[in-house]
């Protein structure tokens, strides 16, 4: 099998969409499959050097405008299939060619434009169901990070269960793992933090992450604590707008930091350092944060919505989307340091389930399922 896969719509930052697609591609090379990666310019050197086995063709300087590449998805992608004597082309991220000379698998990474409408703006939400359905209708074979996916997708858009493949997302021990103390200190010193505990919450500060409830819950939680521990919003600045008016409502007494980006390499110390690790989201269709919190060794704190429940089982302790819950459950984790590492132990165990190899083998499934629909 040659496959070609589409990570054009990988994003500058990398996130949660470039960690996919990275680790899946140097995976997919792992367990032998023929790979030609698609890519824009700022992307080639790194994929090469992870994935030496593929085949890493450039797409044109202007597909970095996202109008630009869903244009050439339709005629440039379709073109570069043929070029490359490809069998099936893997689309990453939701959309696909209308028409093509092969097979097509989609991943669709969740189903919150339908059951979170509000979270989205309206243009996205709109262009991101239209994708999913076109997808559920047109693909070969479905790829989705949890049953919770795949479930809300057939409930809003269709589709036969069995066109359906569940692959959970794996996590990068040699990234993420539990950090030496001097790591840990490395980074909380380079927050500003040295010698201080701190709540950590890691990923874009968008609204269905639920941060500004976060840092209510947090300000209510710890405000009458001696010794309060900060809250630290790592990663993209988003378009919450109710971010910033939380963090001016904190009082003057308690520290809360917003770092934005932290590299790579500080992530393991970050999460590993952390206290506790909150993540309150309204809905997911997976969590790979949460996933690398746990594979880190961190106690986390996340809710029972969507795919949640499916990452985190009992090595997680949750809360519900509001204040006062998100308030009760993390002073009780304050409060507890023996349940705090136990669950953190708990959640190393859990995360060595979660594999980029087990996410391989069950994408070549949806390709083959797609080699088997097209003949």
């Amino acid at each position: 099998m040659r496959l070609l896969l589409d990570a054009t719509a990988v994003p500058p930052d990398l996130g949660g969409v470039g960690r996919y697609v990275d680790s899946l591609a140097a995976a997919l090379s792992e367990l032998g499959v023929d790979l030609v990666v698609a890519c824009q310019q700022r992307l080639a050197d790194g994929l090469a050097e992870r994935v030496p086995a593929a085949e890493v063709v450039v797409a044109p300087s202007s597909v970095s405008s996202r109008v630009v590449r869903l244009a050439w998805e339709q005629a440039g992608l379709p073109a570069l299939a043929r070029r490359t004597g490809a069998d099936v082309l893997h689309c990453p991220h939701y959309t696909m060619p209308v028409g093509g000379p092969i097979p097509v698998a989609v991943t669709l990474h969740d189903a919150t434009f339908f059951t979170h409408p509000d979270l989205h703006s309206q243009v996205k939400a709109r262009f991101f169901r239209a994708a999913t359905r076109r997808a559920v209708a047109k693909a070969g074979a479905l790829v989705v990070p949890s049953k919770a996916t795949r479930d809300d997708v057939i409930r809003f858009a269709g589709g036969s269960p069995e066109r359906f493949h569940v692959a959970y997302h794996g996590v990068d021990t040699a990234q993420f793992h539990p950090a030496p103390a001097a790591e840990r200190d490395r980074v909380a010193r380079s927050l500003g933090l040295e010698g201080k505990d701190y709540i950590a919450f890691l990923g874009t500060l968008e609204p269905r992450k639920n941060v500004p409830a976060l840092v209510r819950a947090w300000a209510r939680a710890v405000e009458e604590l001696p010794d309060p521990p900060a809250l630290v919003l790592a990663g993209g600045p988003g378009w919450d707008t109710e971010v910033g008016p939380a963090l001016d409502a904190v009082p003057s007494g308690l520290t809360a930091l917003r770092p934005g980006y932290l590299p790579l390499d500080d992530l393991a110390g970050y999460l590993s350092g952390a206290t506790v690790v909150a993540y309150p989201s309204l809905g997911e269709g997976f969590g790979l944060p949460v996933l690398e919190a746990m594979a880190c060794g961190a106690t986390v704190l996340t809710t029972r919505e969507l795919s949640l429940p499916e990452v985190g089982g009992d090595a997680v302790a949750y809360a519900g989307v509001d204040e006062a819950s998100i308030a009760l459950e993390l002073r009780e984790l304050l409060g507890d340091p023996a349940r705090r590492s136990r669950l953190a132990g708990e959640a190393v165990a859990r995360s060595r389930q979660f594999t980029w190899a087990a996410a391989a083998a069950t994408h070549v499934e949806a390709y083959e399922q797609a080699l088997r629909q097209a003949r």
